[in-house]
């Protein structure tokens, strides 16, 4: 059964505006166009916009969902090359967490450095302001 853009972006959780940006990248297919210009959407287009949609709720950023996405559809993958790309992410996942977590200490050092009272003198701002 072919679907309208809007029932697709409901069912998939995705916004019209993103699942046209999508196609225009060559994310993923193409939908059918009908003879008013307007795009249909298949069963494969709609799984594969849920197959990003997972991917990107996962982390994936749109190159690495290019990447899955065509070793989704090839036959001649190995389960080695996904794993690999997964693990990739992981650590770089692994990298930003300890940016966050340096980031979280620093904020939490400054914020009890600071009185906090209706005083002009502000120990964060003073911190910060230190070359």
């Amino acid at each position: 059964m072919m679907k309208n853009i809007s029932s697709v972006a409901k069912e998939v959780g995705l916004s019209t505006k993103t699942i046209r940006y999508y196609e225009s990248i060559a994310l993923t297919s193409e939908p059918i166009r009908g003879d008013n210009g307007y795009r249909y959407y298949n069963k494969r287009v709609i799984d594969e916009l849920n197959f990003v949609k997972r991917a990107r709720d996962a982390g994936f950023n749109l190159e690495e969902c290019k990447e899955l996405v065509h070793l989704y559809k090839s036959e001649e993958r190995t389960a080695a090359q996904v794993k690999a790309l997964t693990l990739e992410k992981i650590t770089d996942i692994e990298a930003r967490i300890a940016i966050l977590q340096g980031m979280h200490s620093t904020l939490l050092s400054l914020a009890s450095s600071c009185k906090g009272d209706n005083s002009s003198e502000c120990a964060i701002l003073d911190q910060l302001s230190i070359e």
